[in-house]
């Protein structure tokens, strides 16, 4: 009888300046692979790191022939780090994680076994409380949920990592959205199939520091409410309506106690608040406006999500 070959899983590591941090997780990824039942492929996305990021990588690919790496011909992003990686995995199963170690490896024991009940499509990661994080960046975090849930059919679980396993079909399906502008916490929820979470507490990072700051998670939640909700255009039409109907009555109002009392119509401070409060209404819609033209621009210039300028994964390479 033939002996059933493991399990493949591919994992995808999106990484930025990480050469601090690659030894220390692919020490403890391959002693987490040492106690499962499944082989890994390892993919490393270099986005266009100014470190030794590839060098390290490099060297590790050397000795283990499950090492693949994908450099890009500069930084693109998380989002196009995370799409590269998995277009070329090969594995039965695909995760992604991070480099700095707030990922537990660890976890992919527990994450495996769930998923090979055959219930679920995807075992998925979210953090059980934010201890160690600023209170500020909690706080607009948690702000972001709560809004995002409020105004977009897709559900996107507060607190949820990109950290996750999922089943070949899956990875296939998120493969299929080919958007320029990518939030993929919401990507990985709209196209549904079965997710099971698992909670952690918050880990800090094994070397080196964050990538995002406080601007940089601004700009995202802002994709990611524009990639997934249409109210912000629809709250410009509502204060558009709102401010029509209230010059209307004031309109009225002034015209009635001209002809009526003969009250002069003065007041040149208060004029120029109205129309400074008018112009900053205007000019807020018209951004909402612009930032869904410019998404809806950058879709129709068809540019690549990213660039490679070096790989050692055959069918990737250009």
């Amino acid at each position: 009888m033939n002996e059933k070959k493991s399990d493949t899983i591919s994992i995808v590591v999106p990484c930025f300046n990480e050469g601090a941090s690659i030894p220390a997780f692919y020490n403890e990824l391959t002693r987490v692979f040492g106690e499962m039942d499944a082989v890994y492929e390892l993919i490393f996305i270099d986005d266009g790191s100014s470190d030794d990021t590839l060098f390290v990588v490099k060297s590790l690919a050397k000795r283990d022939e499950n090492v693949k790496f994908i450099s890009f011909s500069r930084n693109f992003g998380k989002e196009a780090a995370m799409l590269a990686g998995l277009e070329a995995s090969t594995g039965d199963y695909a995760a992604v994680m991070d480099a700095d170690l707030q990922d537990p490896p660890a976890l992919l024991k527990q994450m495996y076994a769930e998923l090979k009940k055959g219930v679920y499509d995807c075992i998925a990661t979210r953090r059980a409380t934010r201890e160690g994080e600023p209170k500020i960046r909690s706080f607009f975090a948690r702000l972001f949920y709560k809004i995002i849930n409020k105004i977009s059919s897709t559900e996107i679980v507060d607190g949820a990592r990109d950290y996750r396993l999922m089943t070949r079909s899956m990875v296939d399906a998120v493969l299929s959205l080919r958007e320029y502008n990518r939030f993929s916490k919401g990507i990985f929820s709209w196209v549904g199939f079965k997710t099971h979470w698992i909670s952690y507490q918050n880990i800090g990072r094994s070397a080196g520091e964050t990538k995002w700051s406080f601007s940089k998670l601004l700009l995202y939640s802002l994709d990611g409410i524009m990639a997934f909700s249409t109210v912000p255009l629809s709250i410009a039409s509502v204060f558009g309506l709102i401010f029509c109907l209230i010059a209307v009555v004031l309109i009225v109002v002034i015209v009635a106690k001209t002809l009526i009392w003969g009250d002069p119509v003065a007041g040149y401070p208060s004029m120029m608040c109205v129309i400074f409060l008018l112009s900053g209404v205007q000019l807020f819609s018209i951004g909402v406006i612009g930032q869904y033209l410019s998404k809806t621009y950058m879709e129709t210039k068809r540019r690549p999500i990213y660039i490679t300028r070096e790989t050692n994964i055959e069918n990737m390479e250009k």
